[in-house]
């Protein structure tokens, strides 16, 4: 059985703007996913990638249209420019750490609910009551925002280093082995290869 290493931030609008693709390709094949979120910003810094606001004014114009475009091809709605971007993505994707060891919910469900809870619903990832509400709609003890914050701190760093290890640079970033599929636009390239792996 397939393996996928799913390194994300609960901030990305590109990982907003893949939906629910990861799971829908990793049911078709049968494959387990592991939700990994990591400081973007740590690894930006150590592979050359620059944060969306230091960009040449060119790169940001471009961004904002291929965000988007990629939202009315996908049928999303999206704010391009949310009241909460940047915040602190720290508290939800410690929560979403502390969701996967819990177990019980939507891992799925509790990561696109961030996502979406930023890039659609103008709701500030950094706040309890937001944490809170998508554990509970995703299936999880709304309580974990709390009980699971040092083990979340302990493996988001930890997550963050095995991202440099294994050569992620971005997310949302979809990894099999040795293998990265960077961006919500490769996750046809993922399907290719868990088909040739079987």
């Amino acid at each position: 059985m397939a393996h996928i290493d799913y390194f994300t931030i609960t901030l990305s609008p590109f990982a907003y703007l893949a939906g629910t693709g990861l799971e829908e390709v990793a049911q078709k094949h049968g494959a387990t996913i592991t939700y990994k979120p990591f400081n973007l910003m740590q690894v930006f810094e150590q592979t050359g990638g620059t944060p969306p606001a230091q960009r040449h004014p060119a790169r940001q114009a471009y961004r904002m249209q291929e965000l988007a475009r990629i939202a009315k091809r996908n049928d999303l709605p999206i704010n391009l420019k949310p009241a909460h971007f940047p915040t602190n993505a720290a508290p939800s994707c410690y929560a979403l750490i502390a969701a996967q060891d819990a177990g019980g919910g939507d891992l799925g469900a509790l990561c696109h609910s961030f996502l979406r809870a930023c890039w659609a619903e103008e709701k500030d990832v950094a706040q309890d009551d937001v944490v809170r509400a998508c554990l509970e709609q995703a299936g999880f003890d709304p309580k974990l925002a709390d009980s699971g914050l040092l083990a979340g701190a302990q493996t988001f760093e930890k997550n963050t280093e095995e991202a440099l290890q294994r050569n992620v640079f971005g997310a949302p970033s979809y990894v099999v082995g040795d293998q990265v599929f960077w961006g919500q636009d490769r996750l046809s390239y993922l399907d290719d290869y868990l088909s040739e792996i079987g």
